[in-house]
């Protein structure tokens, strides 16, 4: 029973039984809808009970015991029964086990679904005992004062409901035919399911991967683009927990030989977060892939992604252009989607009709027209652009260029009126012009089209708290083509709790951006070989992949080591 159905009940009784007024009820509601604070904190607050005459009224009305936990210490083993995570985000205690019961202190004893939960978690005989709002927060904070969100918390819970799933199945025995959907609803799953999402998420992963072994499941989770291991469940639930994806994303779960993508959102502390799916199939099982898409970790901001002052005037310059083409480019996973939709951002307005062609869908944006690919149905690249073209778009994002049938159409566009957004998978901004070449595409269709193309990958940014300064010694000046009369100051990482022991927490972009000036575009006329036009760039302002990440190293924001990582050396430029 919802909380605030509850309430309104509780506020009639009292009002019938003549504990305060009507005009009391009324001013306990509309403050409740202001403050958010629970009504039995605001009756304590205005005075109209006192907590002993309250408690009682309460245990009365919900046939139960009432409680101060508080009042008495209880036993780790008790507390032990349910795990952190779950007892802070429910607001949940267990007070006392007797045999196969437990006592757990709540403030909403009529919650069935919230007791049937912990049923599932202390596989016990609940007994509920009502306390107040504000000696339940005070206790959860005595016993579990840790992070509800912690790592340790999620390891145990995760442990916990694995144990259940694991007695459920000795008791009922092994059986190849059973039943994936009813596996997959059961709640055990679900938790497990929902506690790897959240385990994933509080770390601030790009994806979760989820891969069955011959004796094992692994499970990693991509934070910060480098992929870290977390606690697993046992083999035998690797079907139920991919049936259980695959409910979630409204896929097929008969279906285990072919790939199936799809996606859902879940809600966590009041936002939405987009989960992306992709199933595989292995030799030992089905590989999981979500690809979580969290906004408020992912701000399309162009401010905000690690450009500099210039690079972000050059975007903008370009993009205000009223027709052109904007290429991004770089491996996966380097950012480009997201600095497209970030100019994309700083583009919208109500005067602009846009319109982006994706496979899939990364953002879902409000007041943007966004289609997803279909191939199987012939919703190709080529036949969804045509037709945005008949829609009278004024900016088109095109999710990658693949083929020349796409790059001849996205070039077209260009040239008649439309600003075109779009990415390749190359290595560096020299890389696509050779690609666009080797097409096919003629030297003055580039020039005429293209605005600007832009190189990027994605470095981690050093944890601001434990970060340690050090001198470059002859070597890496050597290396880095640096005044060997001048001694920079770089940083390392060292590690602290804060960034959970790595030395790194968040990413930031590094980028080669080339824009096509009358020069450039007189050089790619006459087919000047591609470092020639690398140099002349260079010597413009064009920074490198690999100097733009020297720049930050310099300025204490990555690590010398982050940079030889993702970026390639310059040793065919010479040093201005």
């Amino acid at each position: 029973m919802a909380l605030e159905v509850i309430d309104a009940h509780i506020l009639r009784k009292m009002v019938k039984q003549g504990l305060f007024t009507e005009a009391d009820a009324a001013l306990l509601a509309d403050e409740k809808k202001s403050s958010g604070l629970p009504m039995t904190e605001l009756i304590l607050k205005h005075n109209l009970m006192n907590e002993v005459h309250l408690l009682t009224f309460l245990a009365e009305e919900f046939k139960c015991a009432s409680i101060n936990p508080n009042h008495f210490t209880i036993e780790d083993s008790v507390i032990k029964l349910i795990p952190p995570i779950f007892a802070q985000k429910n607001r949940v205690l267990p007070i006392s086990q007797h045999n196969n019961s437990v006592t757990v202190a709540l403030e909403n004893p009529a919650d069935l679904g919230l007791i049937d939960d912990i049923k599932a978690i202390t596989n016990m005989k609940v007994r509920p005992a009502i306390t107040l709002y504000k000696e339940l927060t005070t206790a959860l904070q005595r016993y579990y004062p840790s992070d509800p969100e912690s790592e340790t918390s999620s390891e145990n819970a995760i442990q916990e409901l694995v144990r259940i799933v694991q007695e459920k199945k000795e008791q009922e025995g092994e059986n190849e035919t059973v039943n994936l959907l009813k596996q997959a609803q059961e709640t055990p799953i679900i938790k497990v399911a929902n506690l790897l999402l959240l385990d994933a998420i509080r770390r601030k992963a790009s994806d979760l991967f989820i891969e069955p072994w011959e004796s094992t499941i692994r499970v990693r989770c991509r934070v910060d683009g480098i992929l870290e291991e977390v606690p697993s469940p046992p083999k035998a639930m690797g079907s139920a927990l991919v049936s259980r994806f695959k409910v979630m994303s409204q896929l097929n779960i008969a279906e285990r030989r072919i790939p199936q993508d799809g996606r859902f959102k879940i809600k966590v502390q009041d936002r939405e977060v987009d989960i992306r799916v992709s199933i595989l199939p292995t030799s030992f099982g089905e590989k999981v892939c979500l690809r979580i898409l969290d906004k408020k970790t992912q701000a399309h901001n162009l401010e905000n992604l690690g450009f500099t002052a210039q690079e972000v005037a050059d975007i903008k310059n370009c993009s205000i252009k009223p027709h052109g083409m904007i290429l991004v480019t770089g491996p996966t996973g380097s950012g480009k989607t997201t600095t497209l939709y970030s100019v994309l951002d700083f583009l919208d307005s109500i005067e602009k009709n846009i319109t982006t062609v994706e496979d899939p869908v990364e953002y879902e944006v409000e007041g943007i027209n966004q289609v997803n690919i279909r191939e199987p149905i012939g919703l190709t690249f080529p036949t969804t652009l045509r037709s945005i073209l008949r829609q009278d778009p004024d900016i088109i994002l095109i999710g990658e260029i693949r083929d020349l049938e796409t790059m001849d159409i996205a070039i077209k566009a260009a040239l008649t009126g439309h600003l075109v957004l779009s990415t390749l998978h190359t290595n560096d901004t020299m890389g696509s012009i050779i690609r666009m070449l080797n097409m096919g595409i003629e030297p003055f269709l580039i020039t005429s089209s293209v605005l600007m193309i832009s190189a990027q990958r994605l470095v981690r940014k050093l944890c601001p708290t434990c970060k340690e300064p050090f001198k470059a010694d002859d070597e890496i000046k050597k290396r880095l083509n640096l005044d060997p009369k001048k001694t920079p100051l770089f940083f390392r990482p060292l590690g602290c709790s804060k960034c959970r022991s790595t030395g790194f927490k968040g990413r930031s972009v590094i980028s080669e951006i080339l824009v096509l000036t009358p020069e450039v575009k007189e050089m790619i006329m006459k087919r000047a070989p591609a470092e020639d036009i690398k140099q002349f760039a260079r010597r413009h302002g064009m920074n490198t992949l690999r100097e733009s990440g020297i720049e930050k190293a310099l300025a204490g924001d990555t690590s010398l080591d982050e940079v030889f990582r993702v970026t390639a050396g310059d040793q065919e430029l010479e040093v201005e």
